[in-house]
């Protein structure tokens, strides 16, 4: 997969006064990285939502610095944005070296269906979001495919264990750990019946406690 291409450029307006760069349409970044001097820069902001939705946090880019012969190697590594607005505020960017491995949490993401759930009453509960892996950045892939093909029956499941990846990708998350189940959704229904049928014993219990009425006495007045 090709890398994606951001120009930035070197950023002379720091701290507080950044904010008139936002309003031109400009977004304050900052990159720093292993044994680098971290450097202020600034990107289009348009430009920059582009990037931001194709890479994330998990996908390389080419970081083209106005001042450099070759672009650099970087990830998105943190975010900044407005809660109430949305709108971006300032993005890190971290260098690589292409030769250095990393870790990464990759998210995973479902393909395919599965056959079980082609009856009714059953659901699919993921339990799992993302992976742990290491590897170098040429090798880190954007997310992790799970191919749910492979559940024909109820009660199977897909464990860490059980996702092929690359020999060079080592996996830190637990091999025994669920990432997908399919099951019958019987829970709510059981549920429902225990309360529209109530126990015998519960039943007899109720009427011996209800007292037995006494009957009337009847009050046969004479006339002496």
């Amino acid at each position: 997969m090709a890398d994606l291409t951001l120009q930035a450029t070197k950023r002379e307006i720091l701290g507080k006064k950044a904010r008139f760069l936002r309003r031109q349409g400009i977004t304050p970044t900052h990159l720093f990285g292993h044994g680098l001097e971290s450097l202020h820069l600034q990107c289009d902001t348009a430009e920059l939502k582009r990037i931001i939705a194709q890479a994330g946090t998990t996908r390389l880019i080419a970081l083209e610095i106005d001042a450099d012969k070759q672009p650099r190697s970087v990830f998105i590594r943190e975010i900044q944005q407005d809660v109430i607005g949305r709108q971006l505020l300032h993005v890190d960017f971290y260098q690589i070296r292409k030769m250095e491995k990393i870790k990464a949490d990759i998210p995973i993401v479902m393909v395919g269906g599965a056959p079980a759930m082609q009856v009714k009453g059953r659901m699919l509960t993921h339990t799992l979001t993302s992976l742990s892996i290491e590897c170098l950045p040429d090798n880190l892939p954007p997310q992790i495919e799970v191919d749910l093909s492979s559940l024909e029956e109820v009660e199977q499941s897909i464990h860490v264990r059980d996702i092929i990846l690359s020999p060079d990708i080592t996996v830190f998350t637990d091999p025994d750990q669920m990432v997908v189940k399919v099951s019958e959704a019987r829970v709510i229904e059981e549920v429902a019946a225990e309360v529209e049928a109530p126990a015998e014993e519960e039943v007899e219990a109720a009427a011996e406690e209800t007292p037995a009425e006494e009957p009337e006495k009847s009050h046969d007045k004479r006339l002496k």
